[in-house]
C-alpha cells in the first residue's frame, strides 16, 4: 500500500510539473504575442504619416511600368524553369517547356507560402521529376544542383552589391569574396560534371557513422554505390553547365529589374543603379532567414531600410516595396497554386512516366 501511495504521489507530482510547464509555455506564447502586437501598433502609430503618403502613391501608380514589373517577374520564373529543364536534359530526361514552367511555379508557391515551405517544395520537385522519367538519383541531383546554382547566382549579386557599397576607395575590400565565389564555382563545376567522385567520401562517412552506431554498413554502401552508378550516367557538358548558370543569374537579375521598375512605378526618385542593387541584395539576403513563409515582413523591412539608406523618402520606399511584393510574392504564388491544382489533378488522372 505504501508503494502504491508513493507511486500515486509521484504521478501527481509529475502531472503537476507537466501542467505547470504547459501553463508556463502558454503564458510565454501569450506574452510574446502581446509584445509583438504592441510593437506593431507602435510602429503603425509612429509611421502613420509615411503609411498615409505611401497609400497616396499606390492610388496613382504608373500602370505601364506595373505591367513591365509583371513581365519581368514572369521572365524571371521562366528562366528558372529553363535552368531546371536544362539540367534534366543534360541528365538524359527530356521535359516539355510548359511542364517545366508549371513545376517551377507550383514548387515556388509551396516554398514561399507554407511554413517549412522549402521542404515541401523539394519533395514536390523530386516527385514530379521522377514522373517525367528521371531516376531517384537524377532527380536528387537536379534538385540539389539547381539549388546550388541559384544560391551561387544570388551570392554573385551580393558580391556585386558589396563591391558597389565599398566605393572607389575600398575597391579591394571584396577580394576575398571574389576568391570564395570562384572557388565555389570550381567545386560546383567538378561535382556537376563528375558526380560519381562523391562516392568515396560518402562511403567513408557512412562507414564512420555505422562504426559509431556499431552496425554493419554493407546495406548502406550498396545503396550509395547504386545511387552513384545512376549518377555516372550523367554526361553534363560544359556548355550545359554554362547555360544553366547563366539562366540562374538571369533569374535573379530579372527579379532585380522588377524591383527597380516597381520603384519607378510609384515615382520613387533619387535612386542610382548601385543603390537599387545594394537594397535588393540586402532584401534577398534577408529572404534566406527561414522564420516565416516567403520572408514576409523580414524581406519587406530589409528592402525598405535599403532604399531609405539610399536616401529614398520613407513613403516612396514603402510604396515601392508594397508594389514589388504584391507582384513578386502574392501574384506569383497565386499563379503557382492554380498550377499546383492542375498538376495534382493531372497526377491523379495519369499514371507516372
Amino acid at each position: 500500500m505504501d508503494d502504491v501511495s508513493s507511486a500515486e504521489h509521484e504521478d501527481v507530482g509529475l502531472s503537476s510539473d507537466g501542467s505547470a510547464r504547459a501553463g508556463m509555455s502558454r503564458r510565454t506564447k501569450v506574452a510574446i504575442g502581446v509584445i509583438t502586437v504592441t510593437i506593431l501598433a507602435v510602429e503603425v502609430i509612429l509611421g502613420r504619416p509615411f503609411l498615409a503618403s505611401a497609400l497616396d502613391h499606390l492610388r496613382a501608380p504608373r500602370w505601364g511600368l506595373l505591367c513591365l514589373v509583371v513581365l519581368a517577374e514572369a521572365a524571371s520564373m521562366g528562366l528558372f524553369a529553363r535552368m531546371q529543364r536544362r539540367l534534366l536534359r543534360a541528365a538524359g530526361t527530356d521535359v516539355q517547356l510548359q511542364q517545366a514552367l508549371a513545376l517551377a511555379y507550383a514548387a515556388h508557391s509551396l516554398s514561399i507560402s507554407l511554413p517549412g515551405g522549402p521542404v515541401f517544395s523539394t519533395a514536390f520537385n523530386f516527385k514530379h521529376m521522377q514522373r517525367f522519367g528521371a531516376s531517384a538519383a537524377i532527380a536528387s541531383w537536379c534538385v540539389a544542383l539547381s539549388g546550388i546554382l541559384s544560391t551561387a547566382a544570388l551570392a554573385m549579386i551580393g558580391l556585386l552589391a558589396a563591391f558597389l557599397a565599398s566605393g572607389s576607395g575600398g575597391a579591394g575590400a571584396p577580394v576575398e569574396s571574389i576568391v570564395s565565389v570562384l572557388a565555389i564555382a570550381a567545386v560546383v563545376r567538378v561535382i556537376a560534371q563528375r558526380p560519381q567522385w562523391l562516392a568515396r567520401p560518402a562511403i567513408i562517412l557512412l562507414n564512420l557513422g555505422y562504426r559509431i552506431l556499431r552496425r554493419s554498413a554493407d546495406a548502406g554502401r550498396e545503396r550509395i554505390e547504386s545511387f552513384v552508378a545512376q549518377l555516372s550516367l550523367v554526361q553534363m557538358r560544359g556548355s550545359d553547365l554554362r547555360v544553366a548558370t547563366s539562366w540562374a543569374i538571369g533569374n535573379w537579375a530579372l527579379d532585380a529589374v522588377g524591383f527597380s521598375l516597381a520603384c519607378l512605378a510609384v515615382n520613387a526618385h533619387h535612386l542610382s543603379v548601385s543603390q537599387l542593387i545594394i537594397a535588393y541584395a540586402g532584401g534577398m539576403a534577408a529572404s534566406t532567414i527561414p522564420l516565416v513563409p516567403g520572408g514576409l515582413g523580414i524581406v519587406d523591412g530589409a528592402l525598405v531600410l535599403g532604399l531609405v539608406a539610399g536616401r529614398t523618402p520613407a513613403d516612396d520606399a514603402i510604396a515601392a516595396v508594397v508594389v514589388y511584393r504584391l507582384i513578386s510574392w502574392a501574384l506569383v504564388a497565386s499563379v503557382g497554386w492554380v498550377l499546383w491544382w492542375f498538376i495534382r489533378k493531372g497526377t491523379r488522372a495519369a499514371p507516372p512516366t
